[in-house]
């Protein structure tokens, strides 16, 4: 306001331009002459005047006022165009075969961006880390978190031919019970699947297992080796099914389904670098998603 006052010459125009009153910004540039104990403007009839200080002052406060209007603009830029450090957080496996040649492929379209890729499997609180957004897979527990709904993750169970050959090939859910499990632990958990009927009936079979892992990849190499019959997803399992080293199980049987959702520290007010990434997944996980992703 004081750099108004002086630059229109009138405590009236500066009111106008600010949208108040004139008394209003009176009071506000007095208010400041008093906490510096210092005149700053020589009032009369016609108008205002600088004082000594008051010049000096005027030269120091327009250089900050310039600083400040510099900082919104980065700020807007910043809000509006996809650029700048944009840290992505996801699973292990789901990161290295899925998130990373779609990052690869994102970069490339913003040359502006850099991005700084963390894959954890335990939970990852975004604020704390630092995390702009994160790819999360299932039910989202209810929070103040942003987040927009991606796809859907499927999952199959396989096995290699070697050890459908030797222990047989389950024909209904209960014969599992029978066979080596390679179990997933960190989603099927260590004794249960869960599968669903051809009519969408919900079955659950104990299983048993050598293997228990959080770690996908040393599932499917199990599967792979012939160990056992493994619930894997299907970006996991999809190119051990294509070249036949494991086969489907069960094909008219389903496991549920994950959801996969974008989230985002606040939902309100996304830089522009979130709000391009976010957008560039959307499009991403339609239908057999997994087979057209690009390579890493």
């Amino acid at each position: 306001m004081f750099v108004r006052v002086v630059e229109t010459g009138s405590f009236s125009k500066a009111a106008r331009e600010f949208a108040t009153t004139q008394p209003t910004v009176t009071k506000q540039v007095a208010a400041t002459e008093a906490r510096l104990k210092v005149r700053l403007l020589n009032r009369n009839t016609r108008g205002v005047s600088l004082t000594e200080s008051g010049a000096l002052y005027y030269e120091k406060c327009k250089s900050i006022v310039r600083e400040v209007e510099e900082a919104d603009s980065m700020a807007r830029l910043r809000q509006t165009q996809a650029q700048g450090l944009l840290r992505i957080g996801t699973s292990v496996a789901f990161g290295r075969r899925v998130i990373v040649p779609l990052a690869l492929d994102f970069m490339a379209r913003h040359k502006q961006v850099q991005l700084d890729l963390s894959f954890e499997d335990r939970y990852v609180d975004l604020v704390a880390q630092g995390i702009d957004v994160a790819v999360r897979m299932g039910k989202l527990a209810d929070s103040t978190l942003g987040a927009r709904f991606l796809g859907m993750n499927p999952w199959v169970l396989a096995a290699s031919p070697a050890y459908l050959k030797k222990a047989g090939t389950p024909k209904k859910p209960a014969d599992l019970s029978g066979h080596n499990a390679l179990v997933y632990s960190s989603v099927q958990g260590d004794d249960v699947w869960r599968l669903l009927t051809p009519k969408g009936e919900p079955v659950t079979v104990p299983v048993t297992g050598r293997l228990h892992s959080n770690n996908l990849s040393a599932v499917l190499a199990a599967a792979r080796g012939g160990l056992g019959i493994a619930a894997l997803p299907r970006y996991v399992a999809g190119d051990s099914l294509a070249s036949g080293h494991i086969v489907e199980v069960l094909k008219d049987h389903a496991l549920p389904e994950q959801e996969i959702h974008a989230v985002f520290p606040s939902p309100k007010l996304l830089p522009g670098k979130v709000q391009a990434f976010v957008a560039f997944l959307q499009g991403r996980f339609g239908e057999r998603w997994w087979e057209t992703l690009p390579k890493a």
